[in-house]
């Protein structure tokens, strides 16, 4: 396997060679790469979420060496590889991929953001093959063991990668307390310190939530998109100590109105201590088409954020999100492996 990985990264790299990303000033940034990934630089643990592989569909072991090949070490881990991995029942059917790598182009200046591309809807035979196919995988997720996941850490680990949160599709109200629970002692035997999941806007289900993280000394890390404001996690935050903020950045800054990257810096500097987790993308203000760019392209202040964050020595892990175009003749892996690069030259400079 090792000769496999070692072979892997020979063609990677080579592959970003011929994209010209990896020139003089890149060349020595990839030898981090050379053994076991290790994306954490100067105290800062830089991740990714796999959902940024979602253009290319895999399972558990072909998501191990996309990021390897990344040269990337830790991970905020989507549900589905590991559940299927550990047995979960098979869909019904498929609906293909959320929308990923190619979003549509942004709007000129000054007017609104398009919607992102939307799955089929679906019919209502599919609906109630679905609600069948939900209870099936909640009474497996009320039984299974964690025996399987203590398997995929061990894997993870022998790849040289980790776990610090894990995001089934487990926390939403329609799942019970099972499922809840199931979730957060499947990450726990991941290894990782928090689940993940988008902000829920009934107050009642962040305190279910939140007392179920503080029963299993698991944080709750809640993602915004472009509803943040400052005060957005207020509430959840006053229900548990487990409760936290799993922070995209990007999103902030281009929600636009009050948000700036002023606000965007303080934010940060004052809630540290209750971000569990930070998604890090690109994107332009509203001013400028709330766009997803290439790292250094947009007006997220990527360089000052991680110079902050090593600087104060924050705690919280920041998340690769690949959400830009992917370019032609590229994918997945190798954007992944250029914003570590990216982020890598930062935090050592």
């Amino acid at each position: 396997m090792n000769q496999t990985l070692s072979r892997r990264r020979f063609l990677a790299l080579s592959s970003l060679a011929s994209l010209g990303v990896v020139t003089s000033g890149y060349a020595n940034s990839f030898r981090f790469w050379a053994d076991k990934p290790n994306s954490k630089f100067k105290g800062v643990q830089i991740g990714v979420i796999t959902y940024s592989y979602r253009s290319m569909p895999h399972d558990l072991d072909q998501l191990i060496k996309f990021c390897v090949e990344s040269g990337v070490s830790a991970l905020e881990l989507m549900g589905d590889p590991a559940e299927e991995y550990a047995g979960k029942p098979k869909p019904p059917f498929r609906m293909g991929p959320p929308p990923g790598g190619r979003p549509p182009a942004a709007p000129a200046a000054g007017t609104p953001a398009a919607s992102p591309p939307q799955r089929p809807q679906m019919t209502d035979e599919q609906r109630a093959q679905m609600a069948e196919y939900n209870k099936k995988v909640a009474e497996w997720r009320s039984t299974v063991s964690m025996d399987k996941f203590v398997e995929i850490r061990k894997k993870l680990k022998d790849a040289g990668l980790s776990v610090y949160a894990f995001k089934p599709n487990a926390f939403g109200p329609n799942n019970s307390d099972a499922e809840v629970e199931y979730g957060m002692k499947a990450a726990k035997a991941l290894g990782a310190t928090s689940v993940t999941l988008e902000l829920p806007t009934d107050p009642a289900q962040t305190q279910r939530l939140g007392d179920l993280g503080a029963k299993h000394k698991v944080y709750v890390g809640y993602h915004n998109h472009l509803q943040a404001t400052d005060t957005l996690w207020d509430n959840a935050l006053n229900q548990s100590p487990y409760n936290s903020i799993n922070f995209d950045c990007g999103h902030y800054l281009a929600a636009g109105g009050k948000n700036t990257k002023e606000t965007l810096m303080a934010f940060i500097e004052n809630k540290h201590t209750r971000i569990s987790t930070m998604h890090l993308k690109d994107r332009t203000t509203p001013a400028n088409g709330q766009k997803n760019l290439e790292w250094g392209k947009g007006d997220t202040p990527i360089k000052e954020m991680l110079t902050m964050i090593r600087d104060r020595k924050y705690k919280f892990p920041v998340t690769i999100e690949l959400e830009y175009n992917v370019p032609e003749g590229s994918d997945a892996v190798k954007e992944v492996a250029k914003c570590v690069v990216f982020a890598k030259n930062i935090l050592e400079s």
